[in-house]
Parts: structure tokens; sequence; C-alpha cells
């Protein structure tokens, strides 16, 4: 099936086009023709699947039919925990409304307001958005819902997790009763089970790779070693490949910062976005990584949820999440749009129940790496020899698959 198969009209074809994708994944195919009908939607799916084209693509055809109403009011709402997965939105939506007249800004808490007021009040046709900062502005009376036509609710989860749920509500409680309510969450726990039944009306259930299942093209491996080592065995991992970028996980902002400081010294360029980072440092970390002038990216879940890295090929579990389910989503930020991906997760001693628990969600065992320089229960490092030298790994470096519209 082609994006023409979709009935998308040629200025969003187009746009595809001159992005180079050609096939629609799986989420795109089911739901962009439903929510042409005007379905509410319940999407269980990861970031990776495409989902965000799924609802933008529909959205922007939608608001093209609708042109020759007057009024400047904010016809589409997409409300998304993060302020890096907030700003990718928008980026897709100028990407793919290219040739099109679609007005839209995003708004984020960390910067000042006043930018954002004022691109509110030319009007605008859709709004990306995190929770805090909107509420804030609904409350000074700068930002009303009354012309809108669809509500996009973004990574329902997250919001759940981030402590977000209760502000998602009072915006929620805001919003026009008549309306398409487009839904979407990586796992469904129950109060978020809970919200879209409240939401939704008569949906059409989406599920797009289960969340205890992991991207088969993505090669996991763990390294049993002692918490002291893991900062050694990650250089010693990272200079053997070679590895030209890499996103490497934390469990705490502290534990980002150490390992930043660690690279550093090894002449390594790095840097840290985690929630303690102004919003102008994690961009332009973000950037920089992007453009290939950091070479290594260190980041907490929270600041990393969301986050799409082109051709990013290596993923580093410094630490295993207490959360099974975060395991999934840090590998999925690997192996995209039709590359393949390497995840390498480093396990201590008392990590090993946590290492239990994602084996028993994934329903896989992850190949162990018994020869390294930093096994477990060591004092002292064995010294580097060619017994320990791992043969390189197939580089993703010009491999041409085709490209999906992921972002």
């Amino acid at each position: 099936m082609s994006f023409t198969d979709l009935k998308l009209i040629k200025p969003i074809l187009t746009a595809l086009k001159k992005q180079g994708y050609v096939q629609p994944t799986p989420i795109q195919t089911q739901a962009i023709p439903n929510i042409l009908n005007g379905r509410d939607i319940l999407g269980c799916a990861q970031t990776g699947t495409g989902k965000t084209a799924a609802f933008i693509l529909p959205i922007l055809q939608l608001l093209e039919q609708k042109r020759r109403r007057s009024n400047s009011g904010i016809k589409t709402l997409i409300l998304t925990p993060t302020r890096e997965l907030a700003i990718q939105i928008n980026e897709s939506i100028s990407s793919y409304s290219h040739f099109m007249n679609i007005r839209h800004t995003v708004i984020y808490g960390g910067v000042s307001q006043k930018r954002q007021v004022d691109a509110v009040k030319t009007g605008l046709d859709i709004l990306v958005a995190t929770p805090g900062r909107l509420l804030d502005l609904m409350n000074q009376g700068y930002v009303k819902f009354l012309e809108l036509d669809t509500f996009v609710l973004d990574e329902a989860d997250r919001m759940l997790d981030m402590g977000f749920i209760h502000d998602v509500k009072k915006i929620i409680n805001k919003l026009p009763l008549k309306r398409q309510t487009l839904f979407f969450s990586a796992t469904m726990p129950i109060e978020i089970q809970k919200l879209a039944n409240q939401l939704l009306k008569e949906p059409v259930k989406i599920e797009v790779t289960p969340p205890s299942s992991t991207v088969d093209r993505i090669d996991q491996s763990v390294y049993h070693t002692n918490k002291g080592d893991k900062h050694k065995l990650l250089l010693y991992l990272i200079n053997d490949e070679p590895i030209d970028s890499a996103l490497v996980f934390t469990k705490t902002k502290h534990g980002a910062n150490k390992v930043v400081k660690f690279l550093s010294k090894e002449s390594i360029s790095s840097a840290a976005i985690h929630g303690n980072k102004s919003q102008t440092a994690r961009q332009n970390a973000l950037q920089d990584f992007k453009n290939g002038k950091l070479r290594v990216l260190v980041a907490t879940d929270i600041a990393a949820r969301g986050i799409d890295i082109d051709d990013l090929c290596h993923v580093f579990n410094m630490d295993l999440p207490d959360i099974p389910e975060t395991y999934v989503h840090r590998i999925g930020r690997t192996g995209r749009a039709g590359n393949k991906g390497t995840a390498m997760s480093f396990c201590s001693s008392e990590e090993v129940p946590l290492l239990k628990t994602i084996q028993k969600l994934t329903g896989k065992i992850i190949p162990v790496i018994d020869e390294h320089p930093y096994p477990a229960s060591t004092t002292t490092p064995i010294q580097q020899s060619s017994k320990f030298k791992r043969k390189p790994r197939s580089s993703n470096r010009g491999r041409k698959a085709y490209k999906p519209a992921t972002h």
C-alpha cells in the first residue's frame, strides 16, 4: 500500500514525497482512513511506529476541507507530555504542511510566554502544547477552544507517570463536548483506560506493536558488571566498536551528569538532558547530537521520551529501569525507519531482579556478553587483551531501507 491509496490530498502527498516517505506504517494504514471519516481513535502504539504522522496527516486534510470557515479559533489541540516531543510534533506539522497554508505553533514551559501568546493571538489552526503551560495560558484567558474540532492526547501513559494527569483533566473540562478525540498511549494502565472510556465515543481501537514486545531488528545484549565499573565499560565499548553516536540512559539526573563528566575527561564529546537542564540547554544538546557535534547524548527517561533521532544505531542502558516497560521505550529509540539497531545494557548484582522482570515482560532472554574487561565481582579491571575484542557489528551507516513516516 502507498500513501496515495489512503486518499490523501495532493499537497500532503507532495510533502511526503519531498521527505522521502513511500510506504505507510501499519498504524498509519489503519488510523488515517478512520480519522478522515470522523471516528474517535484509541491507539495503543509506541513511539517509532509512525503514530505522529498517523494523526497529523488526516488532521491536515480535514483542516483543508474546512478551509472556508472564516473564524480564526483553534481547530486542533495536540497535548503531549514533554517539551521535546511537543517541539518535534510541531516540526513534523511544518514538514507535512509544507505545501499548505496551515497556521500552527507550540507552547511549553521553561521559556518566556510572550512569543507564545503573540502566536496564539494571530490565530491558529493547530496548537501543540504541554499541559502546564497550556493550563496557565488558559487560566490567564489567552487560550480558548470555542472552535475546536479535534483533540489529540498523545503519550497518555507518560502524562500519568509525570504527574500531569490532573492538569490534563482540567484542560479536557474546558474543551467542547462535540469534537473528534484521538487518544494514544504506549501502555494502558487502569487509570488511563478509565480516562479513555470517558473521552472516546465508539472509538476504533488500533493496536500496533504491543508494549511487551521489542523490535526484532534491535540487537540486544546485557553485560554483567560491578556498579563502580559501568563508566569504564561504557568507554571501552564506545571505543571498541567504533560508535559514531550513542544515546545513554541513566536512572537519575545526577547519574547523567556523572557520565558526561567522565566522558569529557576521556575527550569524548557528550551532553546530558534532564529535568534540571534549562529548555535552551536541552534543545541545544539535542540539536548538536542530531548534527553530529556530540558523539554521546546522556538522558533520563522523562527527558528522552518521544525523542526521535534519525539513524541512531546504539542505545546504552547504564542503569536498568525499575519499570520493565521503560526498557522497551528506551531501546525503541534505535532500530527505527527500517534500520537495524543495537541496545546494550549494564547489569550489576543488585539489578539482576530488574533484568528478570524485563525478560519476563518481553518474553525473550537477552543474550549475555561474558567476555569483556570489567566482569561482575572483580575489584580490579582485567587488562584489555585480544580475547576481549568483540567482533565489529555490521554498521547501519549507509543503509537505505524504505523510510516510512515515523515522526
